[in-house]
């Protein structure tokens, strides 16, 4: 159960995530900061409430499988891997550094207990669609493992999306459960005017989709979004996620700007300095934005 004090330790777990993605951004001076922040309260969901994994038995056969197709998010992914006990959160400090584990997108090859290497956008709900039809094939139609997809909802411009979507219909792949990360932007603007979306609830019930749509943000309502696509049992589900690009951080909200580029490497009108955007964005979610006082103030 999702009880009061349970909400509150994912609040806190997922502000420790954001902080540990600024650090990373921060270190790197390059990286996804808007669609990182949006998702971490999705990413803390799974992985400290939802998911069937053990970090200290990462291949256990029995987990379920997580792919992220929209890779470019990776600090987000590698955050809460490390806060959940993947590897040592001191790691974090080296991503996209030469030689790193981290590189910019996920690469199985340095980390062989993420299912994926993921980059080309439109890629992941292909892949996860064959995982779940492998998975039914070995398990049979009571397979009690799921295969999570997480996406941009940017990436659903790319027609592979809609092939594998189609597919999944096809084979009531109730195992497939889909995230879309409604942020409503993309690198050069905003989804709705670059290539609009809408209605996209209607888009994926007529590729016989189950669809949720619901606040990224709020945990009461992701788990029942969770426990909800669980339970379907006749077709595979999409939980579309209203989130905030740039959540907890003020001047990163709501902005495209923001979506492939970190604290500290430009001036931007209207915006704090690039020297003070990286003490201020640490500033703010250490404080709560500003609720708490803090001795890194």
């Amino acid at each position: 159960m999702l009880t009061e004090k349970k909400i509150l330790e994912l609040e806190q777990k997922a502000n420790d995530i954001r902080i540990s993605v600024i650090e990373m951004l921060l270190e790197a001076g390059s990286g996804h900061s808007a669609g990182s922040l949006g998702m971490a309260d999705i990413f803390t969901i799974l992985f400290f409430h939802i998911l069937k994994h053990d970090p200290k038995n990462p291949f256990w056969e029995g987990r379920d499988r997580l792919i992220l197709s929209n890779g470019h998010i990776a600090p987000v992914y590698y955050a809460t891997m490390a806060h959940a006990g993947y590897f040592p959160i001191e790691e974090l400090k080296t991503l996209r550094k030469f030689g790193t584990r981290l590189q910019g997108h996920p690469h199985r090859e340095y980390m062989p207990w993420l299912e994926t290497s993921s980059g080309p956008l439109g890629s992941g709900l292909s892949q996860a669609v064959g995982m779940a039809l492998a998975d039914r094939m070995d398990c049979g139609a009571d397979t009690h493992r799921f295969i999570y997809c997480l996406m941009s909802d940017g990436e659903l411009d790319e027609g592979n999306s809609w092939e594998a979507a189609m597919l999944a219909g096809k084979h009531k792949l109730r195992n497939l459960i889909a995230v879309v990360d409604r942020n409503n932007i993309q690198i050069e603007g905003f989804t709705e005017d670059i290539m609009p979306l809408e209605p996209l609830s209607d888009k994926w019930r007529a590729f016989n989709w189950h669809v949720i749509e619901t606040v990224g943000h709020d945990f009461k309502s992701l788990n029942e979004a969770f426990e909800e696509a669980q339970a379907i049992f006749e077709k595979p589900t999409v939980i579309i996620a209203h989130t905030v690009p740039g959540q907890g951080v003020d001047f990163m909200e709501h902005d495209f700007k923001w979506h492939g580029i970190p604290p500290g490497i430009r001036d931007m009108t209207g915006e704090p300095s690039k020297e003070e955007q990286g003490k201020l964005a640490l500033r703010e979610l250490r404080t709560l934005g500003g609720k708490i006082k803090s001795e890194h103030q």
